[in-house]
């Protein structure tokens, strides 16, 4: 072996130990794959190793493929050929598994004869993700070795499961101590060198058709738009209707399929722009911020409860403040529902919710904040009134506190003037259910110091949250590009369509619910209007007006049962055109694809103005602030992934179609054939995002 290879190979008792050295996930990099193939024929030909024993260092077994390398010429050996090798072997061949083993790291632990586990180890093919399928024989070999049914579960979902799971399954031999797996596996090994075994790719798996047609019709709602599963569900098929070798092809071909799809394209760009929302070009990164032990939360609301559950589940102690004991005493009460609610599905232990609720201290006095190290805001949105707290706790929090607004649309700066320290103010906006949402949009005030900007993006990844970084505007990124569509849905109804048609299409582009289902959710009167000054000047006025407020009503765009069953609504179909005929609309029928674009098109301008504007850094933030706050469905990529691919020139022209003028920096990209994804700050870190 090479001195500088990742892979290295010694003997113990009779036992040519591999072990892949390649921080800090042991990929499968070009380098790791010439490594272990040189490593196993090192193996083979060794007349003192009887067995080999597969593992890695530090701290993951082979976490899997290096997908720095998609898309790229092939360089080194191929992994099926190593992992054909490895297969192939007359010496038997143990994988030792600590960590993670996902991806092609499963599936390389899944040619070798045994696999043992330490108990923490947790073991999956989550390639789906990425919109693509295990190509190197996950497919074939995990349904001859776990059943189809449990082999479908693992890949189509893509989640890891425990040690303890894999053995009950068969996914794994032994479960070894964790400070001794080496010794452990080497010891069970040993044990098994002169034992006859089944190689997996020999093994047959049956299955009647019903089961793969009964998973597609149970799964049909989460499969749509995205082709992975449907491709997964094939390949396993493949396993049970082929031999080994014919269904190795088959796979490769859905896989390949996959990996040139619009659909994989935009998953896997996702998962780069996911990570890339952390690099922002200023912020200090030579060092990690120092920790938050001990948060504030104003108000014990829906929001201020659910904020208040991120710290509680992170292990961090919160203090919770109201002004009135019986707001506190509900709001108390309404968290400990939530982790009961959680428990009783068993996804939380009575121990666990009682040690989430001891760190939790209500209060009624606003001094108790005055060793916190955060405290966020998150009361009624008012201007006068958030002003008024933070004049409050200027005076009471520590001098390096960080102080947080919660507000949705509010005026970041206006708050944090009314400090003596505004640099160390900023916006933590949190989407509901806040304990439930991915999304925290932090958002950065002209005078919010760096190192505060530092702290508060590692807040939202300690508490598990994807945070994007939005400057000054009303509504930040993601509530101000969603406000275009909500406009457009409201006029084109005076068009011709009806809400369950813009719903429809709306859905059938991805969306989980259409606008109009989603205001009748929500409630009109909550969003849309003000029973004052509502004069019967639009349509959500006269339904508001006649006590049409949504689903809670029973009416609102929608008719609903009493179990919450929308159905259209013939009353509201003559409402609107009674209106646009008042207002001199002629009406007529319009195409999916026009309404598509009627709807979607604004936003895409939307985000080019933030772009503009440097509201949001790049393009790829805005995507996953819309995917993780308001649902845009993942397999498009995001709005403007998605526009690229559209066409920037044919949406700038649909806009001025509309009577829309198209954003300067979109109409720009388009006449020079660029994307929005072209339009990186000339300050920001650059990565591949495809």
């Amino acid at each position: 072996m090479q001195i500088n290879s990742p892979v290295q190979i010694r003997i113990v008792d009779e036992i040519a130990i591999i072990t892949v050295d390649s921080p800090p996930v042991n990929a499968l990099s070009a380098a790791v794959r010439d490594g272990l193939d040189q490593a196993m024929r090192s193996a083979l030909d060794d007349p003192m190793a009887r067995g080999i024993l597969l593992t890695c260092a530090g701290r993951t077994f082979i976490a899997g493929a290096d997908i720095s390398e998609f898309g790229k010429p092939l360089t080194g050996v191929p992994l099926h050929d190593v992992l054909d090798r490895i297969e192939g072997s007359p010496k038997p061949v143990l994988a030792a598994i600590h960590g993670t083993a996902l991806g092609g790291g499963l599936e390389t632990a899944l040619v070798c004869d045994y696999r043992v586990a330490t108990p923490s180890a947790r073991l999956g093919l989550p390639e789906v993700a990425l919109g693509l399928l295990p190509g190197a024989g996950g497919t074939q070999r995990l349904p001859r070795l776990i059943g189809v049914e449990a082999a479908l579960d693992m890949m189509v979902f893509g989640k890891p499961v425990s040690a303890s799971r894999a053995q009950a399954m068969g996914l794994i031999d032994a479960i070894m101590l964790e400070d001794g797996l080496i010794d452990g596996a080497i010891a069970y090994l040993r044990e098994r060198l002169d034992a006859p075994v089944i190689k997996i790719r020999d093994r047959t798996v049956a299955a009647p058709p019903a089961l793969f047609d009964g998973f597609r019709q149970q799964h049909r709602r989460s499969f749509k738009g995205f082709r992975a599963p449907e491709n997964i569900v094939k390949a396993v098929e493949a396993a049970v209707t082929l031999p080994f070798d014919e269904g190795m092809k088959r796979e490769s071909d859905l896989f390949w399929e996959l990996m040139h799809s619009r659909e994989s394209a935009a998953q896997r760009y996702f998962f780069f722009a996911e990570r890339l929302t952390a690099k922002v070009p200023d912020m200090p990164d030579d060092r990690p911020p120092p920790p938050i032990s001990h948060v504030g939360v104003i108000g014990a609301g829906t929001m201020g409860g659910g904020i208040a559950m991120n710290f509680l589940n992170a292990g961090i102690p919160v203090t919770i403040v109201e002004q009135e004991a019986t707001a506190l005493s509900r709001g108390v009460d309404t968290i400990r529902r939530n982790y009961q609610a959680t428990v009783d599905k068993g996804r939380l232990s009575v121990d666990q919710m009682d040690a989430r609720m001891t760190l939790l201290t209500p209060t009624l006095d606003l001094a108790a904040l005055d060793d916190a190290d955060l405290v966020i805001e998150a009361v009624f949105e008012k201007m006068t009134l958030k002003q008024e707290i933070f004049a409050r706790l200027d005076q009471v929090a520590r001098p390096d506190a960080i102080l947080a607004t919660n507000t949705s649309f509010l005026d970041i700066d206006a708050i944090a003037g009314v400090t003596s320290r505004p640099e160390q103010v900023v916006g933590l906006h949190f989407f509901s259910p806040a304990n439930i949402m991915k999304l925290l949009e932090v958002v950065r005030g002209a005078l919010t110091a760096p190192d505060v900007v530092a702290r508060a993006m590692a807040i939202g990844r300690k508490i598990g949250k994807v945070a994007v970084l939005s400057r000054v505007c009303d509504g930040f990124i993601a509530n101000r590009m969603m406000t275009p569509r909500m406009t457009a849905a409201q006029a084109l109804l005076l068009e011709g369509p009806m809400p369950w048609d813009i719903d429809r299409v709306m859905m059938d582009y991805g969306f989980a619910m259409g606008p109009f289902a989603m205001l009748d959710l929500v409630g009109l009167d909550v969003i849309a209007w003000d029973a004052a000054t509502s004069r019967s000047s639009s349509i959500v006025e006269i339904l508001c007006e006649e006590g049409r407020w949504g689903q809670k009503k029973g009416a609102g765009y929608y008719e609903y049962d009493e179990r919450r069953r929308p159905t259209p609504s013939p009353h509201v179909e003559q409402v609107i055109r009674d209106f646009a005929t008042r207002a001199g609309h002629a009406q007529r029928s319009f195409t999916d694809a026009e309404i598509i674009a009627r709807l979607l098109y604004p936003v895409v301008n939307e985000g080019a103005k933030l772009l503009e504007e440097g509201i949001a850094i790049r393009a790829s933030d805005v995507d996953v602030a819309l995917i993780h706050g308001y649902g845009w469905p993942l397999f498009t990529g995001g709005p403007l992934f998605w526009a690229d691919g559209v066409g920037l020139d044919r949406i700038a022209d649909g806009l001025e179609a509309m009577g829309i003028a198209p954003a300067p920096l979109l109409r720009s990209l388009a006449a020079y054939g660029q994307s929005l994804h072209d339009h990186v700050p000339a300050s920001a870190p650059v990565a591949a995002l495809a």
